[in-house]
Protein backbone atom coordinates (compact mmCIF):
# COMPACT_ATOMS: atom_id res chain seq x y z
CA UNK A 1 0.00 0.00 0.00
CA UNK A 2 1.12 3.83 -0.58
CA UNK A 3 2.28 5.92 2.15
CA UNK A 4 -0.63 8.41 0.43
CA UNK A 5 -3.98 7.93 -1.70
CA UNK A 6 -5.35 10.68 -3.64
CA UNK A 7 -7.88 13.05 -2.02
CA UNK A 8 -9.87 14.79 -4.68
CA UNK A 9 -9.72 19.10 -5.27
CA UNK A 10 -13.05 20.99 -4.91
CA UNK A 11 -11.56 23.74 -6.46
CA UNK A 12 -13.06 22.94 -9.82
CA UNK A 13 -16.17 23.59 -8.47
CA UNK A 14 -15.50 26.83 -6.55
CA UNK A 15 -11.76 28.31 -5.52
CA UNK A 16 -12.97 31.14 -3.43
CA UNK A 17 -15.79 29.15 -2.26
CA UNK A 18 -17.67 31.99 0.11
CA UNK A 19 -17.60 34.61 -2.45
CA UNK A 20 -17.94 32.42 -5.74
CA UNK A 21 -21.25 30.54 -3.82
CA UNK A 22 -22.67 33.98 -2.77
CA UNK A 23 -22.01 35.24 -6.74
CA UNK A 24 -23.85 32.55 -8.27
CA UNK A 25 -26.14 32.73 -5.41
CA UNK A 26 -26.99 36.40 -6.69
CA UNK A 27 -27.13 35.52 -10.11
CA UNK A 28 -29.62 32.61 -9.67
CA UNK A 29 -31.47 34.89 -7.95
CA UNK A 30 -31.77 37.17 -10.86
CA UNK A 31 -32.73 34.51 -12.86
CA UNK A 32 -35.43 33.04 -10.79
CA UNK A 33 -36.74 36.68 -10.21
CA UNK A 34 -36.57 36.95 -14.60
CA UNK A 35 -38.31 33.53 -15.04
CA UNK A 36 -41.33 33.58 -12.21
CA UNK A 37 -42.69 36.67 -14.43
CA UNK A 38 -43.74 33.79 -17.03
CA UNK A 39 -46.06 31.70 -14.42
CA UNK A 40 -48.89 30.57 -15.31
CA UNK A 41 -48.12 31.91 -18.93
CA UNK A 42 -46.33 28.62 -20.25
CA UNK A 43 -49.25 27.23 -22.14
CA UNK A 44 -49.64 29.84 -24.12
CA UNK A 45 -45.98 30.46 -25.63
CA UNK A 46 -44.94 29.77 -29.04
CA UNK A 47 -42.14 26.82 -29.31
CA UNK A 48 -39.47 29.42 -29.43
CA UNK A 49 -40.29 31.09 -26.27
CA UNK A 50 -40.62 27.58 -24.33
CA UNK A 51 -37.14 27.08 -25.77
CA UNK A 52 -36.09 30.17 -24.17
CA UNK A 53 -37.27 29.63 -21.05
CA UNK A 54 -35.92 26.25 -20.56
CA UNK A 55 -32.80 27.26 -21.52
CA UNK A 56 -32.56 29.50 -18.84
CA UNK A 57 -33.98 27.38 -16.60
CA UNK A 58 -31.66 24.84 -17.14
CA UNK A 59 -29.17 27.47 -16.62
CA UNK A 60 -30.08 28.19 -13.01
CA UNK A 61 -30.57 25.07 -12.25
CA UNK A 62 -26.87 24.09 -13.28
CA UNK A 63 -25.94 26.75 -10.95
CA UNK A 64 -27.69 25.61 -7.75
CA UNK A 65 -26.79 22.20 -8.27
CA UNK A 66 -23.33 23.18 -8.63
CA UNK A 67 -23.10 25.02 -5.23
CA UNK A 68 -24.99 22.03 -3.54
CA UNK A 69 -22.87 19.29 -5.19
CA UNK A 70 -19.80 21.72 -3.94
CA UNK A 71 -21.56 21.14 -0.40
CA UNK A 72 -22.65 17.55 -0.42
CA UNK A 73 -18.78 16.65 -1.66
CA UNK A 74 -17.77 18.47 1.89
CA UNK A 75 -19.73 17.21 3.45
CA UNK A 76 -19.15 13.47 2.59
CA UNK A 77 -15.64 14.20 2.76
CA UNK A 78 -15.58 15.27 6.94
CA UNK A 79 -19.00 14.32 7.95
CA UNK A 80 -17.41 14.69 11.14
CA UNK A 81 -17.34 18.20 11.16
CA UNK A 82 -19.75 20.42 12.18
CA UNK A 83 -19.56 23.45 9.93
CA UNK A 84 -19.80 21.03 7.13
CA UNK A 85 -22.89 19.44 7.92
CA UNK A 86 -24.29 23.05 8.80
CA UNK A 87 -23.47 24.62 5.41
CA UNK A 88 -24.76 21.57 3.40
CA UNK A 89 -28.09 21.97 5.30
CA UNK A 90 -27.86 25.74 4.69
CA UNK A 91 -27.41 25.51 0.98
CA UNK A 92 -30.24 23.14 0.71
CA UNK A 93 -32.74 25.40 2.54
CA UNK A 94 -31.72 28.25 0.70
CA UNK A 95 -31.62 26.42 -2.98
CA UNK A 96 -34.64 24.92 -1.71
CA UNK A 97 -36.27 28.31 -1.82
CA UNK A 98 -34.96 29.04 -5.74
CA UNK A 99 -36.65 25.32 -6.66
CA UNK A 100 -39.88 26.36 -5.00
CA UNK A 101 -40.26 29.29 -7.17
CA UNK A 102 -38.79 27.51 -9.91
CA UNK A 103 -41.19 24.70 -9.72
CA UNK A 104 -44.72 25.86 -11.97
CA UNK A 105 -42.18 25.66 -15.07
CA UNK A 106 -41.65 21.63 -14.90
CA UNK A 107 -45.35 21.59 -13.68
CA UNK A 108 -47.02 23.84 -16.30
CA UNK A 109 -44.82 21.38 -19.24
CA UNK A 110 -46.00 18.33 -17.68
CA UNK A 111 -49.94 19.42 -17.64
CA UNK A 112 -49.50 20.63 -21.14
CA UNK A 113 -52.32 19.40 -23.73
CA UNK A 114 -51.20 17.69 -26.21
CA UNK A 115 -51.99 19.39 -29.24
CA UNK A 116 -50.48 22.23 -27.60
CA UNK A 117 -47.15 20.16 -26.99
CA UNK A 118 -47.28 18.76 -30.51
CA UNK A 119 -47.33 22.34 -31.96
CA UNK A 120 -44.57 23.90 -30.24
CA UNK A 121 -42.69 20.89 -31.40
CA UNK A 122 -42.28 22.62 -34.56
CA UNK A 123 -39.35 24.42 -33.14
CA UNK A 124 -36.27 22.35 -33.20
CA UNK A 125 -34.84 24.53 -30.18
CA UNK A 126 -38.18 23.50 -28.36
CA UNK A 127 -37.59 19.85 -30.19
CA UNK A 128 -34.26 19.65 -28.96
CA UNK A 129 -35.46 19.04 -24.81
CA UNK A 130 -37.70 16.36 -26.33
CA UNK A 131 -36.93 13.37 -24.35
CA UNK A 132 -36.27 15.18 -21.23
CA UNK A 133 -39.58 16.57 -21.86
CA UNK A 134 -41.28 13.23 -22.68
CA UNK A 135 -39.74 12.29 -19.03
CA UNK A 136 -41.09 15.54 -16.92
CA UNK A 137 -44.73 14.29 -18.84
CA UNK A 138 -44.78 11.33 -17.70
CA UNK A 139 -44.71 12.46 -14.11
CA UNK A 140 -48.07 14.51 -15.39
CA UNK A 141 -50.60 11.96 -14.31
CA UNK A 142 -49.11 12.14 -10.12
CA UNK A 143 -48.65 15.72 -10.42
CA UNK A 144 -50.39 17.90 -7.35
CA UNK A 145 -51.84 21.49 -7.63
CA UNK A 146 -48.86 23.75 -7.79
CA UNK A 147 -48.77 25.60 -4.67
CA UNK A 148 -48.87 22.35 -2.83
CA UNK A 149 -45.84 21.05 -4.84
CA UNK A 150 -44.07 24.13 -3.74
CA UNK A 151 -44.74 23.90 0.47
CA UNK A 152 -43.72 19.76 -0.30
CA UNK A 153 -40.25 21.30 -1.97
CA UNK A 154 -39.90 23.95 0.69
CA UNK A 155 -40.59 21.60 3.30
CA UNK A 156 -37.91 18.89 2.68
CA UNK A 157 -34.89 20.38 4.16
CA UNK A 158 -36.91 19.81 7.69
CA UNK A 159 -38.60 16.82 6.85
CA UNK A 160 -37.09 13.84 5.07
CA UNK A 161 -34.27 15.58 4.40
CA UNK A 162 -33.43 16.20 8.88
CA UNK A 163 -34.04 12.59 8.69
CA UNK A 164 -31.66 11.67 6.29
CA UNK A 165 -28.86 13.98 7.58
CA UNK A 166 -29.52 12.49 11.18
CA UNK A 167 -29.01 8.77 9.89
CA UNK A 168 -25.85 10.26 8.17
CA UNK A 169 -24.40 11.80 11.12
CA UNK A 170 -25.39 9.45 13.51
CA UNK A 171 -23.43 6.67 11.19
CA UNK A 172 -20.28 8.00 10.60
CA UNK A 173 -19.95 9.61 14.41
CA UNK A 174 -20.46 5.59 15.16
CA UNK A 175 -17.47 3.58 16.40
CA UNK A 176 -16.44 0.28 16.53
CA UNK A 177 -14.70 -1.81 18.76
CA UNK A 178 -12.06 -3.77 17.87
CA UNK A 179 -8.98 -5.42 19.59
CA UNK A 180 -8.73 -2.85 22.65
CA UNK A 181 -9.36 0.10 19.64
CA UNK A 182 -12.15 1.56 17.93
CA UNK A 183 -12.38 1.85 14.15
CA UNK A 184 -14.93 3.45 11.99
CA UNK A 185 -17.69 1.37 9.62
CA UNK A 186 -15.48 1.66 6.43
CA UNK A 187 -12.72 -0.09 7.82
CA UNK A 188 -15.02 -2.90 10.34
CA UNK A 189 -16.79 -3.80 6.93
CA UNK A 190 -13.46 -4.42 5.34
CA UNK A 191 -12.40 -6.65 8.33
CA UNK A 192 -15.47 -9.13 7.42
CA UNK A 193 -13.48 -9.89 4.17
CA UNK A 194 -9.83 -10.24 6.68
CA UNK A 195 -8.52 -13.80 6.29
CA UNK A 196 -8.12 -14.49 9.57
CA UNK A 197 -11.11 -16.13 10.81
CA UNK A 198 -10.75 -14.88 14.34
CA UNK A 199 -10.78 -11.30 13.05
CA UNK A 200 -14.05 -11.94 10.50
CA UNK A 201 -15.70 -13.32 13.33
CA UNK A 202 -14.35 -9.96 15.73
CA UNK A 203 -15.57 -7.41 13.29
CA UNK A 204 -19.13 -9.48 12.88
CA UNK A 205 -19.81 -9.46 16.42
CA UNK A 206 -18.79 -5.43 16.68
CA UNK A 207 -20.99 -4.87 13.91
CA UNK A 208 -23.66 -6.55 15.29
CA UNK A 209 -23.20 -5.21 18.63
CA UNK A 210 -23.43 -1.43 17.53
CA UNK A 211 -26.04 -1.67 14.99
CA UNK A 212 -28.16 -3.34 18.16
CA UNK A 213 -27.15 -0.70 20.07
CA UNK A 214 -28.45 1.70 17.75
CA UNK A 215 -31.58 -0.19 15.92
CA UNK A 216 -33.97 2.26 18.07
CA UNK A 217 -33.06 5.67 16.36
CA UNK A 218 -32.40 3.68 12.95
CA UNK A 219 -35.61 2.23 13.04
CA UNK A 220 -37.28 5.46 13.91
CA UNK A 221 -35.72 6.63 11.13
CA UNK A 222 -37.12 4.16 8.61
CA UNK A 223 -40.24 4.67 9.62
CA UNK A 224 -40.41 8.46 9.33
CA UNK A 225 -38.63 8.09 5.80
CA UNK A 226 -41.51 5.41 4.64
CA UNK A 227 -44.26 6.70 5.94
CA UNK A 228 -42.98 10.38 4.52
CA UNK A 229 -43.00 8.08 0.75
CA UNK A 230 -46.36 6.58 1.81
CA UNK A 231 -48.00 9.76 1.98
CA UNK A 232 -46.51 11.21 -0.78
CA UNK A 233 -47.28 8.10 -3.37
CA UNK A 234 -50.92 8.03 -1.84
CA UNK A 235 -51.31 11.76 -2.86
CA UNK A 236 -49.76 11.17 -6.00
CA UNK A 237 -51.64 8.00 -6.85
CA UNK A 238 -48.96 5.48 -7.36
CA UNK A 239 -50.51 2.33 -6.34
CA UNK A 240 -47.40 0.58 -4.97
CA UNK A 241 -43.91 1.78 -3.20
CA UNK A 242 -42.13 0.63 -5.68
CA UNK A 243 -44.20 2.87 -8.47
CA UNK A 244 -42.27 6.12 -8.07
CA UNK A 245 -39.15 4.91 -8.19
CA UNK A 246 -39.63 2.89 -11.32
CA UNK A 247 -40.83 6.05 -13.05
CA UNK A 248 -38.02 8.03 -11.83
CA UNK A 249 -35.69 5.03 -13.39
CA UNK A 250 -37.87 5.16 -16.73
CA UNK A 251 -39.12 1.32 -16.14
CA UNK A 252 -42.24 0.28 -16.13
CA UNK A 253 -43.44 -1.77 -12.94
CA UNK A 254 -43.70 -4.75 -15.09
CA UNK A 255 -40.05 -5.37 -16.40
CA UNK A 256 -38.61 -4.44 -12.29
CA UNK A 257 -41.48 -7.39 -11.16
CA UNK A 258 -40.06 -9.55 -13.93
CA UNK A 259 -36.43 -9.08 -12.89
CA UNK A 260 -37.65 -9.11 -9.10
CA UNK A 261 -39.26 -12.60 -9.76
CA UNK A 262 -36.31 -14.17 -11.96
CA UNK A 263 -33.65 -13.14 -9.75
CA UNK A 264 -35.88 -14.47 -6.48
CA UNK A 265 -36.38 -17.89 -8.42
CA UNK A 266 -32.94 -18.81 -9.19
CA UNK A 267 -31.15 -18.05 -6.01
CA UNK A 268 -31.64 -21.76 -5.04
CA UNK A 269 -29.42 -22.78 -8.34
CA UNK A 270 -27.00 -19.38 -8.21
CA UNK A 271 -26.53 -18.11 -4.33
CA UNK A 272 -27.32 -21.78 -2.18
CA UNK A 273 -25.35 -23.86 -4.83
CA UNK A 274 -22.50 -21.10 -4.50
CA UNK A 275 -22.20 -20.93 -0.92
CA UNK A 276 -22.68 -24.66 0.01
CA UNK A 277 -19.80 -25.14 -2.12
CA UNK A 278 -17.79 -22.50 -0.67
CA UNK A 279 -18.36 -24.20 3.27
CA UNK A 280 -17.39 -27.22 1.35
CA UNK A 281 -14.03 -25.29 -0.09
CA UNK A 282 -13.49 -23.74 4.32
CA UNK A 283 -14.02 -27.32 5.33
CA UNK A 284 -17.08 -26.76 6.86
CA UNK A 285 -21.09 -28.01 6.46
CA UNK A 286 -21.91 -23.60 6.74
CA UNK A 287 -20.61 -20.57 6.84
CA UNK A 288 -21.04 -18.18 9.74
CA UNK A 289 -22.94 -14.58 8.46
CA UNK A 290 -19.27 -12.76 8.74
CA UNK A 291 -17.39 -15.42 6.79
CA UNK A 292 -19.74 -15.13 3.44
CA UNK A 293 -17.11 -13.00 1.91
CA UNK A 294 -13.93 -14.43 3.44
CA UNK A 295 -11.10 -14.88 1.37
CA UNK A 296 -10.77 -18.58 0.11
CA UNK A 297 -8.15 -21.35 1.64
CA UNK A 298 -5.16 -20.70 -0.64
CA UNK A 299 -5.71 -17.15 -1.57
CA UNK A 300 -2.45 -15.26 -0.73
CA UNK A 301 -5.32 -12.10 -0.30
CA UNK A 302 -3.44 -10.61 -3.19
CA UNK A 303 -3.02 -6.60 -2.20
CA UNK A 304 -2.57 -3.76 -4.73
CA UNK A 305 -1.28 -0.90 -3.72
CA UNK A 306 -2.69 2.29 -5.80
CA UNK A 307 -0.52 2.09 -8.86
CA UNK A 308 -1.58 -1.48 -9.57
CA UNK A 309 -5.34 -0.25 -9.10
CA UNK A 310 -4.44 2.82 -11.76
CA UNK A 311 -2.84 1.03 -14.05
CA UNK A 312 -5.23 -2.23 -13.94
CA UNK A 313 -8.02 0.26 -14.80
CA UNK A 314 -6.68 2.27 -16.95
CA UNK A 315 -5.37 -1.00 -19.24
CA UNK A 316 -8.56 -2.51 -18.94
CA UNK A 317 -10.51 0.19 -20.61
CA UNK A 318 -7.75 0.90 -23.28
CA UNK A 319 -8.13 -3.10 -24.12
CA UNK A 320 -11.88 -1.90 -25.30
CA UNK A 321 -11.61 1.88 -26.11
CA UNK A 322 -8.61 4.23 -26.20
CA UNK A 323 -10.43 7.46 -25.49
CA UNK A 324 -12.38 5.91 -22.62
CA UNK A 325 -8.93 5.04 -20.87
CA UNK A 326 -8.40 8.69 -21.93
CA UNK A 327 -11.06 9.88 -20.09
CA UNK A 328 -10.19 7.48 -17.21
CA UNK A 329 -6.52 9.10 -16.81
CA UNK A 330 -8.44 12.48 -16.47
CA UNK A 331 -9.67 10.94 -13.06
CA UNK A 332 -6.11 10.55 -11.76
CA UNK A 333 -4.21 12.77 -12.86
CA UNK A 334 -6.53 15.77 -11.87
CA UNK A 335 -7.43 14.79 -8.37
CA UNK A 336 -11.00 13.99 -9.45
CA UNK A 337 -10.31 11.02 -6.80
CA UNK A 338 -10.97 10.87 -3.29
CA UNK A 339 -9.37 7.15 -2.34
CA UNK A 340 -8.28 7.57 1.33
CA UNK A 341 -9.50 5.76 4.62
CA UNK A 342 -9.79 8.57 7.19
CA UNK A 343 -12.36 9.22 10.37
CA UNK A 344 -15.45 11.35 9.78
CA UNK A 345 -15.26 10.65 5.73
CA UNK A 346 -18.86 8.71 4.15
CA UNK A 347 -18.09 5.00 3.84
CA UNK A 348 -18.64 3.52 1.19
CA UNK A 349 -18.09 4.67 -2.49
CA UNK A 350 -19.53 6.79 -5.29
CA UNK A 351 -19.07 8.84 -8.52
CA UNK A 352 -21.07 12.58 -8.05
CA UNK A 353 -21.74 14.10 -11.76
CA UNK A 354 -22.17 17.51 -10.04
CA UNK A 355 -22.58 19.76 -13.34
CA UNK A 356 -21.89 19.36 -16.60
CA UNK A 357 -20.17 22.43 -16.63
CA UNK A 358 -17.48 20.89 -14.33
CA UNK A 359 -16.74 17.18 -13.84
CA UNK A 360 -17.42 14.52 -11.84
CA UNK A 361 -16.08 13.16 -8.74
CA UNK A 362 -15.34 9.63 -7.22
CA UNK A 363 -15.45 8.90 -3.25
CA UNK A 364 -13.92 5.81 -2.29
CA UNK A 365 -12.04 3.58 0.51
CA UNK A 366 -9.04 2.35 -0.86
CA UNK A 367 -8.18 -0.67 1.25
CA UNK A 368 -5.80 -2.78 -1.56
CA UNK A 369 -8.16 -5.78 -2.17
CA UNK A 370 -9.20 -7.02 -5.67
CA UNK A 371 -12.84 -5.60 -4.39
CA UNK A 372 -11.46 -2.06 -4.20
CA UNK A 373 -9.75 -2.50 -7.62
CA UNK A 374 -13.37 -3.54 -9.01
CA UNK A 375 -14.96 -0.46 -7.32
CA UNK A 376 -12.25 1.70 -8.67
CA UNK A 377 -13.45 0.37 -12.08
CA UNK A 378 -16.81 0.30 -11.05
CA UNK A 379 -17.36 4.13 -9.96
CA UNK A 380 -14.77 5.29 -13.03
CA UNK A 381 -17.45 3.50 -14.98
CA UNK A 382 -20.48 6.00 -13.53
CA UNK A 383 -17.88 8.93 -14.13
CA UNK A 384 -17.15 8.33 -17.66
CA UNK A 385 -20.57 8.25 -18.10
CA UNK A 386 -21.03 11.61 -17.00
CA UNK A 387 -17.98 12.72 -18.54
CA UNK A 388 -19.26 11.65 -21.89
CA UNK A 389 -23.11 12.68 -21.54
CA UNK A 390 -22.27 15.93 -20.63
CA UNK A 391 -22.38 17.56 -23.61
CA UNK A 392 -26.41 16.87 -23.89
CA UNK A 393 -26.66 19.71 -21.03
CA UNK A 394 -28.01 19.54 -17.43
CA UNK A 395 -31.27 18.33 -17.84
CA UNK A 396 -30.60 15.79 -20.42
CA UNK A 397 -26.88 14.22 -19.28
CA UNK A 398 -28.29 12.78 -16.27
CA UNK A 399 -29.54 8.82 -16.72
CA UNK A 400 -31.96 6.88 -15.14
CA UNK A 401 -30.41 4.54 -12.61
CA UNK A 402 -30.87 1.71 -14.46
CA UNK A 403 -28.70 2.75 -17.59
CA UNK A 404 -26.13 4.41 -15.11
CA UNK A 405 -25.54 1.12 -13.20
CA UNK A 406 -25.19 -0.78 -16.62
CA UNK A 407 -22.17 1.68 -17.30
CA UNK A 408 -20.96 1.49 -13.54
CA UNK A 409 -21.32 -3.05 -14.19
CA UNK A 410 -19.49 -2.82 -17.64
CA UNK A 411 -16.25 -1.11 -16.93
CA UNK A 412 -16.12 -3.57 -13.90
CA UNK A 413 -16.50 -6.54 -16.21
CA UNK A 414 -12.97 -5.04 -18.16
CA UNK A 415 -11.15 -4.74 -15.36
CA UNK A 416 -12.15 -8.26 -14.32
CA UNK A 417 -11.18 -9.60 -17.50
CA UNK A 418 -8.17 -8.17 -17.15
CA UNK A 419 -7.15 -9.42 -13.88
CA UNK A 420 -8.25 -12.80 -15.37
CA UNK A 421 -5.88 -12.46 -18.31
CA UNK A 422 -3.05 -11.61 -16.05
CA UNK A 423 -3.78 -14.57 -13.45
CA UNK A 424 -0.42 -16.25 -13.31
CA UNK A 425 -1.65 -19.63 -12.69
CA UNK A 426 -5.26 -21.80 -12.32
CA UNK A 427 -5.25 -21.46 -8.91
CA UNK A 428 -5.28 -17.85 -9.31
CA UNK A 429 -7.95 -17.59 -11.95
CA UNK A 430 -10.06 -20.00 -9.95
CA UNK A 431 -9.76 -17.25 -6.80
CA UNK A 432 -10.64 -14.60 -9.22
CA UNK A 433 -13.43 -16.43 -10.53
CA UNK A 434 -14.85 -17.07 -7.14
CA UNK A 435 -14.48 -13.18 -6.45
CA UNK A 436 -16.27 -11.87 -9.80
CA UNK A 437 -19.27 -14.71 -8.45
CA UNK A 438 -19.11 -13.55 -4.96
CA UNK A 439 -19.61 -9.85 -6.19
CA UNK A 440 -22.45 -11.01 -8.83
CA UNK A 441 -24.38 -12.76 -6.02
CA UNK A 442 -23.60 -9.13 -3.84
CA UNK A 443 -25.00 -7.09 -7.12
CA UNK A 444 -27.45 -9.39 -7.93
CA UNK A 445 -28.61 -11.56 -5.63
CA UNK A 446 -28.04 -9.62 -2.69
CA UNK A 447 -29.34 -6.47 -3.94
CA UNK A 448 -32.91 -8.06 -5.02
CA UNK A 449 -32.69 -9.62 -1.26
CA UNK A 450 -32.60 -6.32 -0.21
CA UNK A 451 -35.26 -5.40 -2.65
CA UNK A 452 -37.71 -7.64 -0.87
CA UNK A 453 -37.02 -6.81 2.48
CA UNK A 454 -37.49 -3.06 1.21
CA UNK A 455 -41.01 -4.15 -0.21
CA UNK A 456 -42.14 -6.16 2.60
CA UNK A 457 -41.01 -3.26 5.17
CA UNK A 458 -43.28 -0.76 3.14
CA UNK A 459 -45.89 -2.90 2.46
CA UNK A 460 -46.42 -3.40 6.20
CA UNK A 461 -45.45 0.37 7.27
CA UNK A 462 -48.93 0.76 5.34
CA UNK A 463 -50.53 -0.89 8.69
CA UNK A 464 -48.63 1.07 10.97
CA UNK A 465 -45.19 1.65 12.60
CA UNK A 466 -42.62 -1.35 12.42
CA UNK A 467 -41.03 -2.14 15.26
CA UNK A 468 -37.73 -2.83 15.30
CA UNK A 469 -38.32 -6.70 16.32
CA UNK A 470 -40.80 -6.85 13.02
CA UNK A 471 -38.25 -5.06 11.21
CA UNK A 472 -35.65 -7.34 11.85
CA UNK A 473 -37.79 -10.24 11.26
CA UNK A 474 -38.51 -8.98 7.65
CA UNK A 475 -34.49 -8.81 7.26
CA UNK A 476 -34.36 -12.36 8.72
CA UNK A 477 -36.97 -13.95 6.23
CA UNK A 478 -35.75 -12.18 3.04
CA UNK A 479 -31.95 -12.80 3.64
CA UNK A 480 -32.11 -16.44 4.37
CA UNK A 481 -34.81 -17.15 1.20
CA UNK A 482 -31.52 -15.20 -0.25
CA UNK A 483 -28.70 -16.44 1.42
CA UNK A 484 -29.92 -20.08 1.33
CA UNK A 485 -28.77 -23.12 4.38
CA UNK A 486 -25.23 -22.97 3.67
CA UNK A 487 -24.37 -19.22 5.63
CA UNK A 488 -25.78 -19.16 9.10
CA UNK A 489 -27.99 -16.31 9.82
CA UNK A 490 -28.08 -16.45 14.05
CA UNK A 491 -29.36 -14.02 16.32
CA UNK A 492 -26.36 -11.85 15.45
CA UNK A 493 -27.31 -10.74 12.20
CA UNK A 494 -30.81 -9.48 12.98
CA UNK A 495 -29.87 -5.65 13.47
CA UNK A 496 -27.71 -5.49 10.76
CA UNK A 497 -30.28 -3.92 8.19
CA UNK A 498 -29.79 -0.69 10.26
CA UNK A 499 -26.42 0.16 8.15
CA UNK A 500 -27.83 -0.05 4.87
CA UNK A 501 -27.86 3.62 3.54
CA UNK A 502 -29.87 3.44 0.61
CA UNK A 503 -32.81 2.23 2.75
CA UNK A 504 -32.91 5.74 3.92
CA UNK A 505 -31.42 7.61 0.99
CA UNK A 506 -33.11 6.16 -1.30
CA UNK A 507 -35.57 4.03 -1.30
CA UNK A 508 -35.89 0.89 -3.47
CA UNK A 509 -32.80 2.26 -5.29
CA UNK A 510 -31.20 -1.18 -4.54
CA UNK A 511 -32.71 -2.91 -7.32
CA UNK A 512 -31.25 -1.13 -10.38
CA UNK A 513 -27.93 -2.56 -9.27
CA UNK A 514 -29.42 -6.24 -10.07
CA UNK A 515 -30.69 -4.41 -13.18
CA UNK A 516 -27.45 -3.18 -14.59
CA UNK A 517 -25.18 -6.32 -14.14
CA UNK A 518 -27.66 -8.56 -15.56
CA UNK A 519 -28.03 -5.97 -18.50
CA UNK A 520 -24.04 -6.24 -18.02
CA UNK A 521 -24.11 -10.19 -18.24
CA UNK A 522 -26.24 -9.95 -21.63
CA UNK A 523 -23.99 -7.29 -23.25
CA UNK A 524 -20.63 -8.98 -22.30
CA UNK A 525 -21.90 -12.24 -23.85
CA UNK A 526 -22.86 -10.35 -27.01
CA UNK A 527 -19.06 -8.53 -27.01
CA UNK A 528 -17.44 -11.62 -26.23
CA UNK A 529 -19.37 -13.80 -29.30
CA UNK A 530 -18.02 -11.19 -32.01
CA UNK A 531 -15.32 -11.28 -34.18
CA UNK A 532 -12.74 -8.63 -33.41
CA UNK A 533 -13.95 -6.31 -36.39
CA UNK A 534 -17.24 -6.57 -34.98
CA UNK A 535 -15.97 -6.04 -31.41
CA UNK A 536 -14.99 -2.56 -32.59
CA UNK A 537 -18.25 -1.90 -34.09
CA UNK A 538 -19.43 -3.07 -30.33
CA UNK A 539 -17.30 -0.55 -28.85
CA UNK A 540 -18.21 2.01 -31.05
CA UNK A 541 -22.05 1.41 -30.05
CA UNK A 542 -21.33 0.92 -26.38
CA UNK A 543 -19.96 4.47 -26.68
CA UNK A 544 -22.36 5.93 -28.37
CA UNK A 545 -25.08 4.14 -25.41
CA UNK A 546 -22.82 6.09 -22.90
CA UNK A 547 -22.85 9.91 -24.84
CA UNK A 548 -26.66 9.56 -24.75
CA UNK A 549 -27.36 9.80 -21.59
CA UNK A 550 -30.67 10.39 -20.54
CA UNK A 551 -31.31 10.72 -24.20
CA UNK A 552 -32.86 7.35 -24.71
CA UNK A 553 -34.85 4.71 -22.65
CA UNK A 554 -33.35 1.58 -21.28
CA UNK A 555 -35.05 -0.13 -24.54
CA UNK A 556 -33.89 1.61 -26.87
CA UNK A 557 -30.67 2.09 -26.32
CA UNK A 558 -30.00 -1.66 -26.16
CA UNK A 559 -31.80 -1.91 -29.31
CA UNK A 560 -28.85 -1.57 -31.63
CA UNK A 561 -26.97 -4.72 -29.60
CA UNK A 562 -30.27 -6.58 -30.34
CA UNK A 563 -31.14 -7.36 -26.29
CA UNK A 564 -34.98 -6.79 -25.65
CA UNK A 565 -35.13 -6.52 -21.76
CA UNK A 566 -39.07 -6.68 -22.30
CA UNK A 567 -38.88 -10.21 -22.52
CA UNK A 568 -38.94 -12.37 -19.78
CA UNK A 569 -36.42 -14.71 -20.77
CA UNK A 570 -33.91 -11.79 -20.81
CA UNK A 571 -33.35 -11.94 -16.89
CA UNK A 572 -32.54 -15.41 -16.84
CA UNK A 573 -29.63 -14.97 -19.76
CA UNK A 574 -27.78 -12.86 -16.72
CA UNK A 575 -28.36 -15.24 -14.54
CA UNK A 576 -27.59 -17.83 -16.60
CA UNK A 577 -23.73 -16.88 -16.88
CA UNK A 578 -23.24 -16.74 -13.10
CA UNK A 579 -24.74 -20.17 -12.97
CA UNK A 580 -22.27 -21.03 -15.84
CA UNK A 581 -19.29 -19.55 -13.66
CA UNK A 582 -20.25 -22.00 -10.88
CA UNK A 583 -20.33 -24.74 -12.85
CA UNK A 584 -17.19 -23.89 -13.85
CA UNK A 585 -15.75 -23.68 -10.64
CA UNK A 586 -17.79 -26.82 -9.38
CA UNK A 587 -15.91 -28.51 -12.27
CA UNK A 588 -12.54 -27.38 -10.72
CA UNK A 589 -12.74 -28.39 -7.04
Amino acid sequence: MPDSLPIWDLTDLYTDSSTSIQLDLDTAKQQTEKLVQHEGRLSQMTGAELAAVIAEYQSVSERLSRIISHADLQFAADMADPQTGQHAQGMKEVISGFSSQLMFIELELAAMDEDGFEQALSDPDFYHFLPWLRRLRAFAPHQLETRLEQMLVERTPAGRGAWIRLFDETATALRFAFQGTEVTEAEILNKLSDPSADIRKEAGQSLSEVMQDNQRLFCLILNVIAKDKEIDDRWRGFNRPVSSRNLANDVDDATVDALASAVTARMPDIAHRYYQLKAGWMGADELPWWDRNAPLPGDDDRRFNWSDARQIVTDAFAGFDQPMADVAQQFFDRNWIDAEVRKGKASGAFSHPTVPSAHPYILMNFDGRARDVMTLAHEMGHGIHQVLAADKGYLMSDTPLTLAETASVFAEMLAFQTLVDKAPTDAARRFLLAGKVEDMLNTVVRQIAFHNFETAFHDARKSGEVSAEALSDLWMQTQTQALGPAVRLDDSYRPIWAYIPHFVHTPFYVYAYAFGDCLVNALWQNYQEKSAADKLVFSEQYIQLLKAGGTKRYNEALAPFGLKPADASFWNMGLDMIAGMIDELESLS
